[in-house]
């Protein structure tokens, strides 16, 4: 099939690489982004996010005119929505958290007025087993002049998929093109449609399944790093107990020929793996145990951290009374300005919440601190840092803090292994 227009709803971390790479292949590219400043920064051929080689992309997509953005959808022949699947606000702690297709709604409600007989839908959006075709009940509520393939099948009106997206922040260029895709159309002909569409520019195979597989894979992936990374997290908190290097031992129990141990962190961060796994539990929760006990490893892991921060700003007040603690990123990954879900950024508003200290932030990807943290300490480049405090933790490993890790003075709560990486 011939896609000549493409309509992006959502224009995030996702959203604007993919209408940036359709346009790069001369598609005519409408993004949609209920954010005026994002409409805005997109149409001087800009970028809101940081990303490695996307601001170039943009700026000639837009200069050469095939991309535009803009707050409301048009008519197009593919839709792709790509916003985001929050949770639910959790009324008590120990509650199963519920995802929040809100925004996939609204999605839907924005792009149904202009959907035309022919169109191709596809959710990117990473969501709970059934999203899909909630949001096609959703677009048949607003549309009755049109079928859809829950109600027509094969002859639907509009065909209806969904891809989930697989890339690994700081690389999205490059997966994008790379990465097989898994493509689940709620038709036969959705699925297919949905392949021509994206081989636009994937270079990666095009698997077809159903809507449901295609959404209970993409949580699959993710939560089995989920698990993977609690193994770890659970491993550091075991060998602290018993004074072992965990670092260490991953390093010598990794020689094993069928053993590869992740690293461990503060815990777990960003939309996807810090999420996904819970869609799998809201839907099975008596039948997920393994994928909710490493969430709650996982989760619990930012509070351990911060138990052994306060610890160690005691002992360091009881030699010498004042303390000043750096705090070694706040992104929920190295080398990006992403702060979602990040553990970082749950240890640092424990520790100025309940420790009595001043308090240095390192960041270098971005320009002032989040409104958590405003007021609560100053932000210093690495090395001003890491002459003035008397406690460096790191929790984030940033490439400049492996490169300078060295120059640091005082006493050290290394989250990442950053002081011995070298030997990982």
């Amino acid at each position: 099939m011939n896609f000549d227009t493409i309509c992006v709803v959502g224009l995030g971390y996702i959203g604007l690489p993919t209408a940036t790479m359709f346009a790069s292949r001369r598609k005519k590219v409408v993004g949609v982004d209920v954010n005026k400043h994002v409409v805005d920064t997109i149409n001087r051929g800009e970028i809101h996010i940081v990303e490695p080689e996307l601001d170039i992309a943009v700026h000639a997509a837009v200069k050469e005119g095939y991309l535009r953005a803009t707050a409301r959808p048009e008519p197009a022949d593919a839709f792709l929505v790509a916003v985001p699947t929050p949770f639910k606000k959790r009324q008590a702690e120990d509650e199963i958290p519920s995802p929040d297709l809100s925004y996939i709604q609204a999605a839907a409600d924005s792009i149904a007025p202009v959907l035309e007989k022919g169109n191709l839908v596809i959710l990117e959006s990473t969501s709970p087993v059934g999203a899909t075709e909630q949001m096609a009940d959703w677009l048949a509520e607003a549309r009755p002049d049109l079928t859809f393939p829950q109600q027509a099948g094969e002859e639907a009106d509009v065909m209806v998929a969904h891809c989930p997206e697989r890339v690994l922040p700081g690389r999205v260029m490059y997966e994008l093109i790379e990465n097989d895709r898994i493509i689940g159309g709620m038709t036969a002909k959705s699925s297919t449609a949905a392949c021509d569409l994206y081989k636009t520019f994937v270079r990666g195979e095009c698997l077809t399944t159903t809507a449901r597989t295609a959404e209970m894979a993409k949580l699959t992936e993710n939560a089995f790093r989920d698990v993977n990374i609690a193994f770890a997290n659970e491993l550091s908190i075991i060998c602290d107990g018993l004074s072992i290097d965990v670092w260490e031992l991953i390093k010598m129990a990794n020689r094993h020929p069928r053993v590869n141990i992740l690293n461990p962190g503060p815990g777990v961060g960003g939309h996807c793996i810090a999420v996904d796994p819970w869609f799998i539990v809201s839907r099975s929760p008596n039948e997920s145990k393994v994928i909710k006990s490493a969430r709650d490893v996982n989760d619990g892991k930012p509070i351990w951290t911060f138990e052994k921060v306060k610890e160690a700003v005691e002992r360091i007040r009881n030699k010498k009374g004042n303390v000043t603690v750096g705090v070694y990123g706040l992104t929920f990954k190295a080398d990006i300005d992403d702060l979602r879900e990040s553990p970082a950024m749950r240890v640092s508003e424990l520790i100025v919440s309940n420790i009595d200290a001043e308090f240095v932030f390192v960041e270098p990807n971005i320009k002032k601190l989040p409104s958590s943290l405003e007021g609560q300490g100053v932000m210093k480049e690495f090395d001003q840092a890491a002459k003035c405090c008397d406690l460096h933790v790191f929790l984030v490993d940033h490439k400049e803090f492996l490169d300078k890790s060295e120059k640091v003075s005082g006493e050290i709560f290394d989250t990442k292994g950053i002081v011995k990486r070298d030997g990982l």
